[in-house]
């Protein structure tokens, strides 16, 4: 799976027409900006999905736009598997099926724009979204016993986020799949609650994470 369609069934002619491109684009984003960086021109993402620059600025007046229109777009994404994992009644398949779901996605791959465009209300708005049901997510699995006490919503975004990547020169779509499954299984039995070491340093941050997001100042 590459993306989730988010329904666009439910839609008609032209939304329905508008909605698929929107999420073929946001493939195309999602390997253009982590193989290139956020400097990457949108005729590479046009390109990359095989649509005309006439038609991205049709639906879009600028880059900015698209990129701000591509992030919710990933968010909802995250937000749908969130809550077919809360509707899981084993709070632990929830949460692999969510990390699951999301690395499938590369819903943290687009994080490399974090502090390169302005971020909007909508964006915020679904950001606190999606964070609170990561932490529904979270807390659930661990009132169940299966999830160690010290892991946090944050951490889970952050694996994500690393496994979202994927290199420029990419081997064969079958053993990078493969490689990532066992690397996946691998992080997944990680969190689970067992007798050990705790995790090292400190969780990561709300205020720094969401500061990331915010465009650096220009330099005097």
């Amino acid at each position: 799976m590459t993306f989730r369609s988010l329904n666009p069934q439910s839609a008609h002619g032209r939304q329905a027409e508008a909605r698929r491109n929107d999420l073929v684009v946001l493939e195309a984003a999602r390997d253009v900006f982590t193989a290139e960086g956020p400097g990457a021109p949108v005729s590479a993402v046009a390109e990359r999905a095989g649509v005309g620059m006439g038609t991205l600025y049709r639906r879009y007046g600028s880059k900015t736009e698209l990129l701000q229109r591509l992030c919710v777009l990933a968010m909802e994404q995250a937000l749908a598997a969130a809550g077919d994992a809360l509707a899981d009644d084993d709070p632990w398949a929830g949460l692999a099926s969510y990390v699951r779901a999301c690395i499938d996605l590369r819903s943290g791959a687009l994080a490399a724009l974090a502090g390169q465009i302005e971020t909007t209300a909508g964006m915020r708005a679904t950001a606190r979204r999606s964070m609170g049901a990561l932490e529904q997510i979270v807390a659930r699995a661990q009132r169940d016993g299966r999830l160690r006490a010290d892991v946090t919503a944050l951490d889970i975004s952050y694996l994500i986020e690393q496994f979202s990547r994927r290199a420029p020169d990419r081997a064969e779509p079958a053993e990078e799949r493969n490689t990532r499954d066992r690397l996946v299984a691998i992080a997944l039995d990680g969190l689970r609650a067992r007798h050990g070491d705790p995790l090292p340093g400190r969780p990561p941050s709300r205020a720094r994470y969401v500061r990331r997001w915010a465009p650096a100042s220009p330099e005097s």
